[in-house]
């Protein structure tokens, strides 16, 4: 089948004027309506950036539980949402289901007994990494597993072919197969045939390399093996050496990066399928962008969330059941035709709602068949610590400050490392 997604404005993960978006899926009530004596639960549901929590696909669950409204909630970017969960987890002011992005997920699990444990018949349906991190040390599920990461390689095939370069998603596989090595050659040709940058960002690109180690900045025992790590050091000059000089900006998420997806400025980027709704909804008018099944080094993940339902909330057995709803298989895939949200359960990779899904935008790329094959090419599961976050959040200012040119590398590295001393 063939299925558009739906086209979404530049603020899905920064909006200028506000912290967040309140999306009420039906009517209002007061929160002195939630849990009330006439049966009626107000659900709020905060989230980030694009879920594919649609209001139809809110409305589909009220329709089957009519004493339920939905109230969504979603906050400007990730960032905006830790800030927000770590203030208030253990005290008042959280959703009845909040969103964790896996970056920040393990830190989240240091206080897994301020969460409200996974009902026993939804435990196993996830891929086994996925739920294995959600899973505390007394054997406690407490996140409902949503969307997985699996990357390929979004390009614009019209600024492919101006510069010599192969068009086909097939032959563009083909072309990017191999090491970061032959990715940055190829970039490399790129900008010398066109003098423009070759891919968005730099920090998507260290992004891509760090989320294939096994080890980044903490060792499961706790350990701080950052500066250490020689891996990390090595990420850090190859993203400086070879992914500065032909990327279009430092980082991702400012306006004029939203911009740049409709107006030439770069012709490739390490895509999830939650970004192909991104570039969707920034060039909704451009006609040349495709989807190739590949990835450098082999297979990468990034990105992935899990909802959490605060164990000290009004309403912890209706958000359970809601929770446990919104990320079964069947929803996971109408999530994922709606903002490109790959799903997290190995159930949804047998349906035909996932497997034969194209997407128009791209120019009927099987993104559902790209996903998976994609999932499956993913052979490791960086760990991240509690403090992971923190770490890889200074790493890529380290990467900013050399693209801007207010460091030289060595010194930004050197920074790097005061800085996190102090963590």
């Amino acid at each position: 089948m063939t299925v558009k997604l739906s086209r979404r404005t530049k603020a899905i993960a920064a909006i200028a004027s506000a912290a967040s978006i309140a999306i009420i899926a039906t009517g209002c009530s007061s929160p002195s309506d939630s849990g009330g004596g006439d049966g009626k639960v107000e659900l709020t549901v905060a989230t980030f950036n694009d879920f594919g929590y649609s209001d139809e696909l809110l409305q589909e669950y009220m329709d089957e539980n009519p004493n339920v409204t939905i109230v969504h909630n979603r906050a400007a970017t990730s960032n905006d949402a830790r800030a927000n969960y770590f203030q208030k987890l253990g005290k008042e002011g959280l959703a009845d289901i909040e969103a964790v992005e896996v970056d920040w997920f393990t830190e989240a699990m240091e206080y897994s007994d301020l969460l409200a444990e996974v009902p026993e018949d939804a435990k196993g349906r996830w891929l086994d990494w996925k739920e294995a991190a959600a899973t505390d040390g007394e054997g406690r599920l407490v996140g409902f597993g949503t969307d997985v990461g699996p990357q390929g390689i979004c390009y614009r095939s019209d600024l492919f072919a101006a510069a010599g370069l192969p068009t086909d998603r097939t032959e563009v596989a083909a072309l990017l197969e191999g090491d970061w090595d032959n990715f940055f050659n190829v970039a490399d040709q790129y900008k010398a045939a066109t003098g423009k940058p070759f891919i968005d960002s730099a920090n998507s690109v260290l992004q891509g390399i760090v989320n294939q180690l096994e080890t980044a900045y903490e060792e499961p025992d706790g350990t701080a093996v950052a500066t250490e790590n020689a891996d990390i050091q090595d990420a850090y000059n190859t993203v400086v050496e070879r992914a500065v000089p032909i990327s279009a900006y430092a980082g991702q998420w400012s306006d004029d990066w939203f911009a740049s997806m409709a107006n030439g400025e770069f012709a490739a980027m390490l895509c999830p399928g939650w970004m192909h709704g991104v570039i969707s909804g920034s060039a909704p008018e451009v006609a040349g962008w495709d989807v190739a099944d590949v990835f450098p080094g082999g297979g990468g993940n990034w990105g992935g969330s899990y909802l959490t339902v605060p164990a000290d909330g009004k309403n912890v057995d209706e958000a359970l059941k809601l929770a446990d709803w919104l990320t079964a298989p069947e929803q996971q895939v109408k999530a994922f035709v709606n903002a490109g949200t790959f799903p997290s359960q190995a159930a949804a990779y047998e349906d035909e709602g996932l497997t034969a899904f194209t997407n128009e935008y791209f120019n009927d790329a099987p993104t559902g068949e790209i996903g998976i094959n994609r999932a499956e090419a993913v052979t490791v599961a960086t760990f991240k610590g509690p403090k992971f976050f923190q770490f890889h959040d200074a790493l890529q200012n380290a990467v900013t400050r050399v693209f801007d040119g207010v460091e030289d590398q060595q010194t930004s590295w050197n920074t790097w490392v005061t800085e996190v001393g102090a963590f």
